[in-house]
């Protein structure tokens, strides 16, 4: 997918939403558990029911890969669905890959190519040879992680070295690797302070910002520190929507929640 598709997306949805997929069988429906397929039923009926409310999914695949060979037929079975009935949606493949180069050179080639991601999350551990093969493929993405929302986010990324904390280093460094205006970056939105430090140094890129909902970061934050002239966000929620509720129900209570954001992100817009 090419960005300027997206960014038309946003614009005439009114929405930088991005639904995460996060399909526990802990937590899902208990009467989809007797479904043949219950990760893919349920993730089925949440694009169903959200599609017109968001721009983008992003399934976390370590929910799939838990159920081993089962857990990746519903993966594939979900990414072809949503690349057949609703290919103008942005899809993220939540793997947080990042290995050395040959090993990264394969993992881009069976999201982007064997499962059809327009993206993936990339951890930025081992550098410049292990992010740069997923920056090879025509109209696919890479994003970064930078700043997250986690608690952990302390124990390394704010980390200072002359000056400059770790996750800036990961932006400067990142913006000169090949093929860098395929790149992306993960900002938490409990970081949302920090997302206008983020933007002089990545101007013109799209984050990925997770951490509003549930995590109890807030949306105006993230607009008011993170929006570029294109918008160039993508604001990801999973649980807050996705388990609204435990019933027969539970997909119309999903876009419901879906629908509260969408309208909160077109008056920001």
């Amino acid at each position: 997918m090419e960005l300027d598709q997206l960014t038309k997306q946003i614009h005439t949805k009114q929405s930088f939403l991005c639904v995460g997929l996060d399909v526990d069988l802990e937590k899902i429906p208990p009467h989809l558990l007797d479904e043949e397929d219950p990760l893919f039923t349920f993730a089925k009926a949440i694009i169903d029911a959200t599609h017109d409310l968001c721009v983008a999914y992003k399934p976390n695949t370590a929910f799939f890969e838990a159920y081993g060979s089962k857990g990746w037929d519903a993966l594939k079975k979900t990414i072809d669905y949503l690349n057949q009935h609703y290919p103008l949606h942005f899809t993220i493949a939540d793997a947080k890959r990042g290995d050395i180069g040959n090993t990264s050179s394969r993992y881009a080639k069976a999201f982007f190519e064997t499962l059809n991601f327009d993206s993936v999350t990339i951890a930025p551990y081992m550098g410049k040879d292990s992010v740069e093969p997923f920056l090879e493929f025509e109209e696919k993405y890479a994003i970064l992680l930078a700043l997250t929302s986690n608690q952990g986010a302390y124990d390394f990324q704010t980390s200072t070295d002359k000056e400059k904390n770790l996750y800036q280093k990961v932006l400067l460094t990142a913006s000169q690797y090949n093929n860098s205006d395929r790149l992306m970056y993960v900002v938490g939105a409990t970081k949302a302070e920090s997302l206008q430090e983020i933007r002089a140094i990545v101007p013109d890129a799209f984050l990925l910002v997770p951490g509003v909902g549930a995590q109890g970061g807030s949306l105006e934050e993230v607009v008011r520190y993170g929006k570029n002239d294109q918008v160039g966000l993508l604001v990801n929620s999973s649980r807050g929507i996705i388990y609204a509720s435990q019933g027969a129900d539970f997909a119309q209570a999903a876009r419901e929640k879906a629908q509260v954001l969408q309208k909160q992100m077109a008056t920001l817009l």
